[in-house]
């Protein structure tokens, strides 16, 4: 009875230390495989950040009083060609920084 508890002990062991093995080689795979490197991140961060600040610039402005129209705060030219042109390149960014290597 002894020996049986030793012996599965012994198993349960070895099993645990294969399976940290297994585990720590395919961590280290898993890091070699990425899709992006560190340069397409940075692409992505820059492209995001002025997507994000063309956003910013498209919004704002109320009218100072609800009684009087006042064209150049809605037609102003930062959120009429400012802000999409921003967009825009924050969009190319991206798709460059998804179709370029590593």
């Amino acid at each position: 009875m002894a020996k049986e508890k030793a012996y599965t002990r012994k198993v349960t062991e070895d099993s645990i230390t294969s399976t940290a093995k297994t585990s720590t080689s395919t961590s280290s795979a898993v890091k070699a495989d990425l899709l992006f490197g560190k340069n397409n991140y940075k692409f992505i961060l820059i492209g995001v950040g002025l997507i994000f600040l063309g956003m910013i610039l498209m919004t704002g402005g109320h009218m100072p009083s609800p009684d009087v129209w006042d064209e150049s705060l809605i037609y102003s030219h930062r959120r009429i060609t400012v802000a999409p042109i921003l967009i825009l390149v924050g969009l190319v960014i991206n798709i460059y920084a998804i179709f370029v290597k590593k």
